[in-house]
C-alpha cells in the first residue's frame, strides 16, 4: 500500500501508519478470511497500487497504540500474549493469526478492539452485530486447539473511543464505562464445525485466485453492509418521512390512506439501497466492477 500525507502531518505520525507487512502466497490471516472473497483477493493483487492518506488512518494508529501498550503490560503465569500462529490447511494453504491474549487457566482467548459506543449498544441487543467478533475468537480457539491448548471461550474487550459520561448516566442501555466486555462459550462441536468451515473457505479462496478481477465472487450483502431499498411516504412541506416501507406497493397504499384523510398532499419517494462498505471502507474498491457500477449510478 502507498501512503500519502495531504495534511503534511509530522513524520512520526506517518511512520506510525506505515507497515512493512507483505502478503505471503497461499497464506491468509483470520481477519482476511472474515472479509468477502473478492475484497480479500483484490487487496492482495493490487497492494502496490492501492493508495491511502495517513489522515484517514487515525483510528488504525490509535488501535495499534492501544495494542502496543497492552502487549508491553505484564501477564500472569497462565497467560500468553500476542502470539503469532500459522496453521497448515488441507489444501496446502496456511491460516495465520495473532491473538491478543490467551489464558490457559480458563481456556479463554481475548481480543482487544477500539470501537464506538454504538457498537456496544446495538451489539448487546443483537448478536448479529458482533458476528465477526464472535467468529474471530472462535477461529482463534480452533487454531489454539491445533497446537494442544484447550481453548473453548472467546471474549472481546472493547475500548469505546466516543464514550460519553452523560449518556452513561441517563440512558439505561448505554455502556456504563468506556470499556466493554463481551464473550462466548464454545462447544467442542462448534469448534469442530469451525474447522470444517475453514477448510471449505480455503477451497473457495484457492478457486477464486484463478479468476480475473471482475469474475471474483461478489461480496455478500452482509459483507457489503448492504442497506436495502426503501420507499418513503412523504407529506408536502415536511422534510422527514411519515413512514418507511420495504416495498413500493406498501408505500403507495399508505399514501392513499393518508391522502383520503384530507390532511394534505402526499407522495412516495424511492430511496435506493446502499453498500457503505464498498463506498467508504474498502481499500480495493477502485478495482471492483461492482463499485464502479455504484459510482456510475451516483
Amino acid at each position: 500500500m502507498n501512503l500519502t500525507n495531504s495534511l503534511n502531518l509530522p513524520r512520526p505520525f506517518v511512520s506510525a501508519a506505515e507497515s512493512d507487512y507483505k502478503y505471503t502466497p497461499k497464506r491468509y490471516s483470520v481477519t482476511a478470511l472474515l472479509k468477502g472473497t473478492r475484497e480479500a483477493i483484490l487487496q492482495r493483487r493490487h497492494d502496490d497500487e492501492i493508495t491511502q492518506d495517513v489522515a484517514d488512518m487515525v483510528w488504525s494508529v490509535f488501535g495499534s497504540a492501544v495494542h502496543q501498550i497492552l502487549q508491553n503490560a505484564k501477564e500472569t503465569k497462565t497467560q500468553l500474549k500476542e502470539n503469532h500462529l500459522v496453521i497448515d490447511m488441507p489444501n496446502g494453504y496456511q491460516l495465520s493469526g495473532i491473538f491478543d491474549l490467551y489464558d490457559d487457566a480458563t481456556g479463554t482467548v481475548t481480543d482487544y478492539k477500539t470501537t464506538s459506543a454504538w457498537k456496544a449498544v446495538f451489539g448487546a441487543k443483537d448478536d448479529e452485530e458482533l458476528g465477526d467478533w464472535r467468529k474471530q475468537t472462535l477461529i482463534y480457539c480452533w487454531m489454539l486447539r491445533q497446537i494442544g491448548f484447550d481453548a473453548h471461550r472467546g471474549e472481546i474487550v472493547a475500548l469505546l473511543k466516543d464514550h460519553k459520561k452523560s449518556d452513561a448516566k441517563n440512558k439505561a442501555d448505554y455502556p456504563k464505562h468506556p470499556v466493554w466486555r463481551v464473550g462466548w462459550d464454545f462447544t467442542d462441536e462448534q469448534i469442530e464445525k469451525c474447522g470444517e468451515w475453514l477448510a471449505k473457505r480455503f477451497e473457495e479462496i484457492e478457486a477464486a485466485e484463478k479468476l480475473p478481477d471482475d469474475q471474483l465472487p461478489m461480496c455478500t450483502e452482509s459483507e457489503r453492509w448492504h442497506r436495502a431499498d426503501k420507499w418513503a411516504v412523504m407529506k408536502e412541506g415536511r422534510k422527514s418521512a411519515i413512514r418507511l416501507f420495504d416495498s413500493e406497493d406498501e408505500a403507495k397504499a399508505r399514501m392513499e390512506q393518508e391522502s383520503a384523510n384530507g390532511k394534505g398532499k402526499f407522495y412516495v419517494e424511492h430511496r435506493p439501497g446502499e453498500d457503505p462498505k464498498c463506498m467508504d471502507y474498502c481499500s480495493a474498491c477502485q478495482f471492483c466492477d461492482h463499485y464502479r457500477k455504484l459510482t456510475e449510478v451516483q
